[in-house]
Order: structure tokens, then C-alpha cells, then sequence
């Protein structure tokens, strides 16, 4: 028989605290996450839609921006029946599930950010190499080499904790992450070992090539002239700052989860905010805005839009 667990807002007090307002934060959240959805959309529609942004960074970017959508959703529609319930248990196998998506899609943020800025390198670095270096071949392998990764490193994890015995029933969070590890009588060498290699491969590595590329990119700019910076400035920018992002979530995760500190309450509160509301609205504004292209065609979408509003109400 599956085990049910409680799944409560990062403390029993704490629900307690939200109780009397949970019906307000179900309209909040639910409208954070049709925001999510649609600014996320609306920049991917607008790269599909657009021969000129069919290019290697814009596809990575769509990537991106897919995760994000995919990776709310994995916690939303829960945690928007978790708001309209008494009570907030799930059951064991569907935990699992959403810890397995969740780490699928976040382990591939870094690797999708690595392969942005190794695409950024040969375009700024080896312009007339470019066509023949970042063929769509390329960009196939390297999207799938970032999906397929984390999928294989998690799934070995999650299959690792589903033969675990349990010793509580209790998640301190407000969705399945690794603290479903802290329902375990003992954590398994394998899961361990797999963390470790996960920590290495998903996180460490793309981080390490990400400031290697970049630091070559700001020389060879530097050593360029005005223009050469200008647009390296322009494309570079906006990756970076969403790997910062992306670079506080693994450091949120690894440090409450894994280490197991013991952060105050509003920290906890803040950073998971982070995850579920912060990063997936982070990515299409910081893109939407600071991507030259695509803020263009933004601008001429926003017009078209109010154009038509206009036309409606005359004709009428």
C-alpha cells in the first residue's frame, strides 16, 4: 500500500499562519501562474513566429523558457489544491514523480546556459566559423545531451529512494524536493554517490565552462573595437543574469536539502518563492527586455494588439 505523507508549508505553524488567508493566496498563486505561462509563451510564439530569431541562441533560449513553464507546472496545480484543502498529504509514488520532473528540468539549467554561452563564444570569438560550427546537428545534440542528462542522474535517484524505507511522513516544504531524503531511515551510498556525480556534472562543470567562455568572450571584446563590445554586451547580459539566478537556486537547494542548514523561517520563505515565482518570471522578462530582437518584436506585438483594440471599438 502506498504511504501518504504529510506535505506541509514549510512548517505546521507556518500553515497555520496562512490558513485564515488561504483563499487569497489561491487567487495570488493562480494568477502568478497564468502570468508564468503566458509571459514564458508569449516569447517562445514570438521566436517561433520570426524567420530572423530562428538561430541557435534564440532556440536555446525557447528551451529555457519551456523548462520554466514545464517545471511550474510540476508544482502549481498542486500547490493550488494544497490551498483549498484542509489537509496537504500526497502519496509517496507521486512525490517521487514530482521530485523526479522537477530535478530533471532544473539539472538542465545550467547545461542549456553552458550551451548558450559556448554558441555566444564561437559567435563572437569565431564569427566566420560560426554557420558551420552551429549547425542545427549541434544544436540538436547539445539540447539533448541537456535534457537526457539530468533525466538519467535522476531517475536513478528516484528509483534509489522508492526502495528506501521510511521512518516520517512529514515534508517540511511545500512541494517534493530532496527533502524527501529526510523521510528516509538512512540514505542509500548510491543516492549519495549519484548526488555527488550529479552535483559534478550538472552543476560544477557547466558553471566552470560558462565563467571560462565568458571570461575569453570579455578579452577578445575588450581587445575589439566599440561595436564587438556593444554586442557582446547586448547578447551576453541577459545569460549571465539569469545564471545567477539559476546559480542561487542550486546553492538554495543543495544548502536546505542536502546540508540541511538551519535557515530562518523568511529565508526559507523567500528562496523557495524564488523557485516557484522569482526564476520561471525571471527568464522571459530579462529576455522579453534586454534581448534586442526580441523586445522589437515585442514592441510591434504590443502595437498590433492596441491597434486592433482600437479598430474593434471604432467599428462598433
Amino acid at each position: 500500500m502506498d504511504k501518504e505523507l504529510n506535505v506541509t508549508f514549510l512548517t505546521l505553524d507556518w500553515y497555520t499562519e496562512i490558513n485564515n488567508y488561504r483563499y487569497i493566496l489561491f487567487f495570488i498563486m493562480f494568477t502568478l501562474y497564468i502570468l508564468i505561462i503566458c509571459t514564458n509563451s508569449t516569447i517562445v510564439y514570438l521566436i517561433f513566429t520570426h524567420k530572423n530569431l530562428h538561430e541557435p541562441m534564440y532556440i536555446f533560449i525557447v528551451a529555457l523558457l519551456l523548462n520554466s513553464v514545464l517545471y511550474s507546472t510540476t508544482v502549481y496545480p498542486k500547490l493550488l489544491i494544497d490551498f483549498l484543502s484542509e489537509k496537504q498529504v500526497t502519496t509517496y509514488s507521486a512525490c517521487l514523480f514530482q521530485f523526479f520532473i522537477f530535478y530533471t528540468l532544473g539539472g538542465s539549467e545550467l547545461p542549456l546556459l553552458a550551451a548558450m554561452a559556448y554558441d555566444r563564444y564561437v559567435a563572437i570569438c569565431k564569427p566566420l566559423e560560426y554557420q558551420t560550427i552551429m549547425t542545427k546537428t549541434t544544436v540538436s545534440i547539445f539540447l539533448v545531451v541537456a535534457w537526457l542528462v539530468p533525466a538519467c542522474h535522476v531517475a536513478v535517484q528516484a528509483i534509489a529512494s522508492a526502495e528506501a524505507k521510511l521512518c516520517d511522513s512529514n515534508i517540511k516544504g511545500i512541494f517534493c524536493n530532496n527533502a524527501v531524503y529526510t523521510l528516509q531511515c538512512q540514505r542509500s551510498r548510491l543516492i549519495t554517490v549519484f548526488g555527488v556525480v550529479g552535483l559534478l556534472d550538472l552543476a560544477i562543470l557547466p558553471m566552470l565552462f560558462i565563467v571560462f567562455t565568458y571570461t575569453i568572450i570579455f578579452i577578445v571584446s575588450y581587445q575589439s573595437c566599440k561595436e564587438i563590445r556593444k554586442k557582446a554586451a547586448e547578447t551576453c547580459l541577459p545569460h549571465l543574469l539569469v545564471l545567477i539566478s539559476a546559480s542561487v537556486f542550486f546553492v538554495y537547494d543543495i544548502s536546505i536539502a542536502r546540508v540541511e542548514l538551519g535557515f530562518p523561517k523568511t529565508v526559507r520563505v523567500i528562496m523557495t518563492l524564488q523557485i516557484v515565482l522569482y526564476h520561471p518570471l525571471f527568464n522571459p522578462f530579462v529576455y522579453g527586455l534586454k534581448m534586442k530582437e526580441i523586445s522589437k518584436h515585442l514592441k510591434k506585438l504590443n502595437y498590433s494588439f492596441h491597434f486592433d483594440i482600437i479598430t474593434s471599438v471604432t467599428v462598433d
